[in-house]
């Protein structure tokens, strides 16, 4: 499992976002500038957390995207489920994965089900308030 600039950027987009939230609207190319982003890239990925209701976005003079939640209420999990589409280590894991011939007698299926638990276990456990909340983050 490799988690892809997507997710990534989504991840970075959000904080950034969840830091400027008391100046309201904030517009992505400010955004792309401090974290070192292609714009073109994040203007990929903002219709898919606007569409998503992560995020609501005005455009124009003054506009730009800003939180529809507080920090607390996005879990980490669940961005990386929607950016990545699926966090599963091994294809017959995957959601719509077709039930695998030898799944009854696969040795390793038991420890591929328990890590990709524990991944997202993991994932889910961490809100982007606990990310810009670093000294408390230490605990990961």
């Amino acid at each position: 499992m490799m988690i892809s600039t997507r997710g990534r950027y989504a991840l970075r987009v959000l904080l950034e976002l969840a830091e400027s939230q008391k100046e309201g609207y904030i517009a992505m190319k400010q955004v792309a500038m401090r974290q070192e982003l292609s714009l073109k890239y994040i203007e990929q990925i903002m219709p898919v957390l606007s569409k998503n209701h992560y995020v609501e976005g005005v455009q124009g003079k003054g506009g730009g995207y800003r939180l529809v939640k507080a920090p607390e209420e996005y879990r980490v999990g669940d961005i990386l489920r929607l950016t990545e589409g699926n966090l599963a280590p091994v294809a017959c894991l995957e959601c719509d994965a077709k039930m695998c011939r030898r799944a009854n007698t696969c040795k390793t299926l038991p420890m591929w089900k328990e890590f990709h638990q524990m991944v997202l276990d993991y994932f889910d456990n961490i809100t982007l308030l606990d990310l810009l909340n670093q000294e408390e983050f230490r605990r990961f």
